[in-house]
Parts: C-alpha cells; structure tokens; sequence
C-alpha cells in the first residue's frame, strides 16, 4: 500500500504545469508596457493630422461633454484649474490597472482570447469617441485602431513565450522522488522574456510618444502667433495707471499677465487653429451672412476696453476672476452690418472644439461687447482663444466667453441653447457684485496691517467697499483707480491689528447702489453669492 501511494497518479501536477512560473509583478509590467506601447504607437499616429487626438483625450473629452454637472461642479472645486490634468492622470491609471490585469491574465492564466476581447472592447471605445468629435471624421478612429492593434500583438508575443515555456516544462521529465516536471535547461528565459517584452513596449512607447510630439509641431502656430502684427485700436486707451500692487504685496494687479490669468473650459486640449484656414461666420437670423477671414477681422475698426471675466463656478474669494485689456471688433457692429432679425432674441457663439455659449441680443446695449483678437498688448494667447474669442462685459463667461471662435449664430433661447443651459445652469449668467480679500492671510505681527483685494460687478462699476472686523462695523476702504465700470479695482483698507484671532469680512457697492448680498448660496445655477471672509491670528 506504501508503495502504490508513492507512486505519481496520471496527471498528477498538471495544474502546475499550465500555471506560468512569472512572478504577477513581472506579468503585469508585460502588460502594462503593451498598454503604453499601443498608446505611444496612437500618439504617432495622432501626429499625423491636426484634428485627430489619442485615444486618452478623445475618450476624456467625450467623458467632459457628458458626465453629470455635479461631479464638473465637484472636478472644479477640487482641482481648480488642474481639473483636466486631473481627469487625464484618472483614465491613465485606470488604464494602467486594467493594462496590469491582461497581462497577468495572458502571462500567468494562458488566456489570451479574453485580453484580446478586452483590448478590442476598449479600441472601440477610444475609436467611437474619437469620432464623435466636433472636427472628426471616421479617420479619427485610426490612432485608436492602430494602438489597440499593437497593444494586442505585444500581448499575443507575451502569450506566445509563456505558452511556449509551459509546453517545454510539460515534456520535461520528473524528478527523482517529485511527481511535478521538472523545468530544463533554458526553461529561465520565461521570466527574462517577459521583461524583454516590456522593455520592447516600452522602448516603442518612447519612441513613438516622441514621434507623435514632433509631427504635431507641424500644426502648431505659437510661431505664427508671435508673427501676428496687432493694428492699433480706432481710439486707444490710455496706459492703465499703476495700482495698488507696488504698495501691498499680495494684492491681485490691476490688470492681471497673460501666463497669470485663470482659464476654465472644456477642453482637454488646446486647439491649434491657424489663421491659414480660419474664419468667422455670422449665420441664423440675419439679413445677410458674413465670413471674415483673420486679416478681414483686423482690417475692421478695432477697439480696447477693460473687461473683468469670471467664471460662474468661482465660489465666493475664488480665483477664478481676473481683469485685463482686450483688442477685438464690437460684435454690434458686425450684427449691423449682417442684420438682425427683430424676432432673434439670442447671440450664440460657437467654437471650433464644439463648445456653445449663448447671451441676450439685450446685452448688447452699449457695452464694449468684443470679438477679440487681443489681450494685455499682444495676440490671443493660444489657451486664451487665439485667433479669436467672444468677449462680453456682464456676463459670466459659460454663456458668453467662447473662445476660438468659428461663428456668431442669431437664433432663439426657445430653438438653441449654449453647452451649459442643458446641463442645469441659469440662461442668461449676469454677473454678481463680488469682493474678495487677497491679504492679509495666516499670520500676522500686532500693528498696522493692509487689508486688500479686488472687486467686481460685471458692467455696473463699483463704488464702495467696506471691510468688518469681526462683529464690528464697516469701515469704507480706499479704491484704487477705475479703468472702467467693466472692470474690476483694487481696495485697500490700513487696521490697527490688536492680538488674537480676527475675523474680516469684506462687501462692496455697486453702480447702482445695490450692496453686495450676505446670503450664501453655491455656484450652480446662477453664480456664488455671499461675503468673503478669512481669520487671521495676530501675534
């Protein structure tokens, strides 16, 4: 009886021997580096055509166009301006896991049927949304298809060693006393095989991310930007006068620098839109439609105007407000040249990434409203809109400030509606009267102290500011110099600082007298309102 059960039964240790020896680190580095191969092999091909994206930005913008508002409202306040680089490192490191489950799957399971499933599954998402983009036609779908079928040729050759090193383990002989195949010479190369694998995949995803990078510089126009000459405007404005800035560090300037300037919109990535093959229609409900091409929009009579922009998701003290000088055509002006149908109540700019923005034809009513082709002296700076960008006093900037503007749409609030409106926010976004305190923070020494900020209320002007310490009474701050009643000032208020934890509390008065509200509500659906407040400790 002894000896029978010493002896191996048929089949004995076959479970081992369809199990591959790789480490599940190792299997899915395998796997993870064919991932990145097929990526880098969709960037080169990307390059190849100014309006096709990866696959990542494709399906990212896809997801930006559709998730709910809650969870943008929630991307926003988290993130700030880091929310697209947020949303691009999410699907990166959800790829990235899914990427390591293949290649333990093909590496240590043998099933490569299911991972070529998957990779398929996931080609034809990229692919879908790829072309689903505004600019995209079915040759979209090629970085998508072209990664997915690298991807998968890197995980068939991981297949293929492994297998090919189980097999050789299952026609090696047992050994001495051991029931299990015993691997033979040269049975190592398993594990070095799949780490030549991923070094391949990840050599081809270098070179090829750097392929993709230099043949997307051919659709760059940074250089073509910085060869724009800017017309002067018809009347330009004086030099803006200096501000409170040199006296009180930390205060927001009165007109803030291009690379400072907040930017929010829906793109995932900028686009590259030359002035070579660029113009601007104004279509819909007009006597007749016009098409400008960039030097046709310079040729026009140009103007400058000060114009505060904020963004509607800017909670109360948010940063997402800045002010600056803008250079552009008067969109009244083009409207009086297309004529406009009396029954048209809704301006609606449309961009060339597919992002609407719609205003009342009524808030065109003397202010500098502009399609812009400057800001702060030089051209549209390329995150700014360039060449072209809708530019409206008054208005928060989700239904006016549409940048890389392709046309200018009279219609009806009843017959279309700007990205934003369906998604839940208010129709016609006026902005609120707004202050914020930009210092001091944290702590500060007993004594005189500035208190500073900026305030705003779209095209009403501010004409007060007033600043509270802690259940004390207003005290009217200074204001600094105003550019125009569309843009912002700075305020600054001297207080005698006495020890302990202090409370301050800032609120403004706009043109019309109207005192900005201590009510708090939340951005959605028509703009933040409430007072700004911070605690300082004075020592």
């Amino acid at each position: 009886m002894a000896e029978s059960t010493s002896e191996p039964r048929p089949g004995a240790g076959s479970a081992d021997a369809t199990r591959s020896p790789v480490p599940v680190v190792v299997a899915a580095a395998g796997g993870i580096a064919s991932a990145a191969a097929g990526l880098g092999a969709a960037t080169a091909v990307a390059g190849l055509h100014r309006t096709w994206q990866t696959p990542v930005v494709s399906v990212g913008d896809r997801v930006i166009d559709r998730v709910p508002t809650a969870v943008k409202d929630w991307a926003i306040a988290t993130f700030g301006t880091n929310d697209k680089m947020a949303l691009v490192v999410g699907t990166l490191v959800v790829l990235g896991v899914v990427a390591a489950g293949l290649g333990v799957l093909v590496v240590r399971r043998g099933r490569l049927g299911p991972a070529l499933s998957a990779t398929a599954a996931l080609v034809a998402i990229g692919a879908t949304a790829a072309v689903a983009g505004p600019r995209a036609g079915l040759g979209a779908a090629a970085p998508a298809i072209v990664g997915g079928v690298v991807a998968a040729a890197l995980l068939a050759t991981l297949h293929r060693g492994v297998s090919s090193a189980l097999a050789a383990t299952a026609r090696a002989p047992a050994g001495a006393g051991d029931p299990r195949p015993v691997a033979p010479a040269g049975m190592g190369p398993s594990r070095r095989g799949v780490l030549f694998v991923a070094g391949a995949g990840a050599l081809i995803a270098a070179t090829s991310i750097g392929l993709g990078q230099i043949l997307r510089q051919r659709f760059e126009v940074t250089a073509e930007r910085l060869a724009v000459v800017l017309p002067r405007a018809r009347r330009p404005l004086p030099p803006a006068p200096g501000g409170f800035e040199a006296e009180i560090p930390g205060i927001s300037p009165l007109i803030v620098p291009n690379d400072r300037f907040y930017r929010i919109d829906t793109a995932l990535v900028v686009p590259s839109v030359s002035i070579g093959d660029w113009t601007l229609r104004v279509s819909g409900m007009v006597g007749r439609e016009l098409e400008l091409d960039y030097a046709e929009l310079l040729d026009r009579d140009l103007v400058e105007a000060d114009v505060t922009l904020a963004c509607v998701s800017n909670e109360i003290g948010g940063r997402l407000v800045g002010n600056a000088r803008w250079l552009g055509c008067r969109v009244d002006d083009l409207l009086a040249e297309a004529g406009v149908d009396p029954q048209a109540d809704q301006v609606l700019g449309r961009s060339v990434d597919g992002f609407s923005a719609g205003f009342p034809v009524a808030a065109l009513d003397g202010r500098p409203a502009l399609v812009a082709v400057a800001m702060n002296g030089e051209p549209l700076p390329v995150e700014h809109g360039y060449p072209a960008r809708l530019v409206v006093p008054g208005l928060y900037g989700y239904v006016s400030a549409t940048k890389w503007l392709r046309e200018i749409e009279l219609t009806r609030f009843g017959r279309d509606a700007g990205y934003w409106i369906p998604r839940g926010w208010s129709v016609e976004g006026p902005i609120r009267t707004q202050s914020r305190i930009d210092v001091p923070n944290g702590e500060v020494t007993a004594g005189v102290v500035a208190v500073a900020g900026v305030a705003w209320a779209g095209e009403r002007g501010v004409t007060r500011v007033e600043v509270r310490v802690d259940d004390g009474p207003w005290r009217e701050a200074r204001l600094g110099p105003e550019l125009a009643t569309t843009s912002w000032r700075q305020w600054h208020l001297p207080w005698d600082a006495t020890p302990g934890r202090r409370r301050l509390t800032v609120r403004a008065t706009d043109g019309t007298g109207s005192v900005q509200t201590d009510t708090v509500r939340p951005p959605a659906p028509s703009g933040a309102t409430g007072q700004h407040s911070v605690t300082v400790t004075v020592v």
